[in-house]
């Protein structure tokens, strides 16, 4: 039994470590130390607002697009991560956000992948 638990601590530093390394690779990305993916939960506000262009966006939402839309390639990519994705985000969809937001210093006209902001 004993041997059993030192080996699943084992593991988990092993993941641990693994993960962290894969950070640091990763860590010079759009959203500078973090990863796109991370910061992706912070836009869970806007979860039916990227899906529907229909859908009302919500203040928490368009706080968030905000403050991640200061820095362009960083919400670029971060609406087209594989969290976002994961999360039923459409990013043609998803590009909308920051105008339906009415959010005066967007990135007009910015490509975002295959997508331009509006």
């Amino acid at each position: 039994m004993e041997a059993k638990v030192k080996c699943l601590l084992l593991l988990a530093l092993l993941l641990f470590l693994s993960c962290a390394g894969l950070e640091r690779v990763n860590g010079a990305g759009e959203c500078g130390s973090t990863s796109a993916d991370t910061v992706a939960f912070q836009m869970a506000p806007c979860a039916s607002a990227s899906q529907d262009v229909n859908a009302a966006v919500s203040a928490s939402c368009c706080s968030a697009v905000q403050k991640i839309g200061q820095n362009p390639k960083c919400l670029c990519a971060v609406m087209l991560s594989n969290t976002a994705k994961s999360a039923g985000v459409k990013p043609g969809v998803a590009v909308t956000i920051p105008k339906r937001c009415e959010i005066a210093n967007r990135p007009v006209g910015y490509k975002c992948g295959g997508y331009t902001l509006p």
